[in-house]
């Protein structure tokens, strides 16, 4: 294509996705469906220019007011996701020269919110975490996260799907924490690997993958997946069950639920069910209460941990949503706890990186269910022979807390409890 017509197909798929009514992912995959002559090597193009734009909306707003032309193709050049002199072929002579001052400016002398490029409600709480890494945070998130593959232990162990991965030309190394994880620069196309359509792979981000390890559900248990979505962790807990037991994948959406549907089916599992409730006081959910070994608590939540692969959410989310995901987690967590029997297992997960989402929902259930213990996660993920499992937590090893800038993954939280006998 060339680059005027590739310029403006970018300007356009900008102004869909600052419109923010709907998840971007969604989104572009809406206009390449409607673009169907374009390329795979324009379509990475186009997306990650949309991307670039999204994750760095504050900072391309302030410099675009300087040129010409209209908002969104002015904040297409300024993401446009290839070398700069293929650009420049679409570009007017005051349009280069713009750019060229653009691209000049010392990244030194931005004003701060044109450095992290947050909105300003969430830069405090952020602040009030990490303190003097709040910068190399920003930077963290600013980043294209990498690809992260499950390796399905089932079908399959780490070295023989490396050594895979390796004859198809594709470099991988072993993540440092999770045992079944192997991480991959780039985005090559997995989909057609005899590797993935055999389901010896999945991709799921090592963090989801710690949740998954954290819950150590075993051979013959009752499980809950309580906010199973599309399965990614549900297909890990499978795995290490080694497909037997029973596994529950529930969530209040059946279209999610679908998805899971051709994932199990390449995973070899046999002991998954799938079951799409109305809500968390389903009756199929009662009828269940007691009789569980383990349950995750994967909550609905403000994502804000996962801003390397979704940089819309910063923009679509406000401390409203936030306090009314709040009542939700608050009110999943107390229904999914009653399906525990004694000594059974409750982990609470989200991946944002919000206290109130995470640590404040935590204290609040431990405080109004004296039948819970607290687990320390620290202890449990050096039983489980994580490495360096200390540091991946926080309130003196208490919640499992993963951070971008120091841990690689997305932005994760899980507390753990076990239900007094």
């Amino acid at each position: 294509m060339h680059p005027k017509a590739l310029l403006d197909a970018a300007t356009e798929l900008v102004r869909r996705v600052l419109q923010l009514e709907h998840p971007a992912d969604a989104v572009v995959s809406r206009f390449f469906r409607e673009q169907r002559a374009l390329g795979p090597r324009e379509r990475a193009t186009l997306a990650e220019t949309a991307y670039a734009v999204l994750r760095r909306k504050p900072l391309f707003e302030h410099l675009a007011r300087a040129g010409t032309g209209s908002r969104e193709r002015r904040l297409a050049i300024l993401g446009f996701h290839a070398p700069r002199d293929f650009l420049k072929q679409a570009l007017t002579e005051p349009e280069k020269a713009w750019l060229d001052a653009c691209d000049a400016v010392p990244p030194a002398e931005l004003a701060p919110e044109y450095r992290h490029n947050l909105p300003a409600w969430l830069v405090a709480p952020l602040r009030a975490q990490v303190g003097d890494e709040f910068d190399a945070l920003a930077a963290a998130l600013l980043a294209p996260a990498p690809l992260d593959l499950r390796v399905n232990t089932l079908k399959e162990k780490r070295p023989a799907a490396q050594a895979e991965l390796a004859q198809a030309a594709i470099k991988s190394v072993e993540t440092p924490y999770s045992p079944w994880g192997l991480r991959i620069d780039g985005k090559p196309a997995l989909q057609k690997l005899e590797l993935f359509t055999r389901g010896a792979v999945e991709v799921q981000d090592e963090g989801s993958q710690l949740l998954a390890l954290l819950l150590d559900a075993r051979r013959g248990e009752m499980v809950a997946d309580f906010c199973a979505g599309a399965g990614g962790k549900t297909l890990a807990i499978g795995a290490t069950m080694r497909s037997t037991g029973r596994l529950y994948a529930f969530d209040v959406s059946a279209h999610r639920l679908d998805a899971l549907k051709p994932r199990l089916a390449r995973s070899g599992l046999s002991n998954v069910h799938p079951v799409a409730i109305a809500h968390e006081r389903d009756e199929r959910i009662k009828r269940l209460a007691g009789k569980l070994d383990r349950v995750l608590v994967d909550a609905p939540c403000s994502g804000l941990g996962t801003l390397r692969r979704n940089p819309d959410l910063k923009w679509r989310q406000s401390p409203k949503d936030v306090a009314e995901l709040v009542v939700k987690q608050q009110a999943i967590l107390q229904s999914a706890a009653r399906l525990l029997k004694p000594g059974g297992r409750l982990v609470y997960a989200t991946c944002s990186v919000l206290p109130d989402e995470n640590e404040q929902v935590a204290e609040a259930f431990g405080a109004a269910h004296a039948d819970f213990e607290p687990c320390t996660v620290a202890e449990l993920l050096s039983g489980l022979k994580v490495p360096q499992a200390a540091s991946l937590c926080a309130g003196d090893g208490r919640f499992l807390r993963l951070w971008p800038h120091r841990h690689g993954t997305d932005g994760f939280f899980a507390a753990v409890w076990q239900r007094k006998a």
